[in-house]
């Protein structure tokens, strides 16, 4: 049974923090994005440039009912699309773009767009946006993201690029609704190598990190 709108934004709320993979073969993203469910995440996001991307959405969609499953790298309106007909609980794109956000909406699916600025950021918030991705990140994330939510304490910032095991309890403190896990998770080195033990270790030290919050 599909979620709800409402249920996937507070699964959001609990777990707070996902993995995002980008390779350039299908088997490797599989196997990795196991080993991180297998370490504790229960977000999860396949980016669309990533080589049968679709076929990953739905398998793991279809064999993992407690998992959030969403699609990443979103940029046309047939994406969106075809990652919701994929079984995708969440939208995320690079860019802020008012028609991806809209129709989201219109699907009853969450939608995270891409922002920098402040201004980026409240347009996102304006036209419905769930979240705002921050896209690319700062080198001081946590600063950035108090300073954004001094003015704009409605915003729901979610970092992605620069969150690692170092930073991560920082930025959630600064206020950040939630953090993406991206090269920090899947180092190149681990995928390259095919080291899913050591990629699922590094998602448990990140999963029992999130817990002492």
């Amino acid at each position: 049974m599909k979620s709800s709108k409402k249920d996937i934004l507070k699964k959001f709320k609990k777990y707070r923090i996902s993995a995002i993979i980008r390779t350039n073969h299908i088997q490797i993203a599989s196997d990795a994005m196991k080993a991180a469910v297998s370490g504790g995440f229960k977000i999860i996001e396949f980016t669309l440039n990533t080589p049968g991307s679709l076929e990953l959405i739905r398998s793991f969609s279809l064999r993992h009912n407690d998992l959030l499953v969403g699609a990443g790298t979103v940029l046309t309106l047939k994406e969106l699309k075809n990652s919701i007909d994929a079984g995708a609980q969440f939208i995320v794109s690079p860019i802020c773009d008012p028609e991806l956000i809209a129709l989201a909406n219109d699907m009853n699916v969450v939608c995270i767009p891409g922002t920098y600025t402040a201004t980026e950021m409240e347009e996102a918030y304006r036209l419905g946006a769930d979240f705002v991705k921050l896209f690319p990140a700062p080198a001081n994330i946590e600063q950035y993201v108090k300073a954004l939510l001094g003015p704009l304490p409605h915003l729901k910032i979610f970092p992605t690029a620069g969150v690692n095991l170092d930073n991560m309890l920082d930025i959630l403190r600064a206020g950040a609704s939630g953090l993406g896990f991206t090269d920090s998770l899947f180092k190149g080195e681990d995928l390259t190598n095919r080291n899913y033990n050591v990629i699922e270790l590094r998602a448990k030290k990140i999963i029992n990190r999130l817990s002492t919050l």
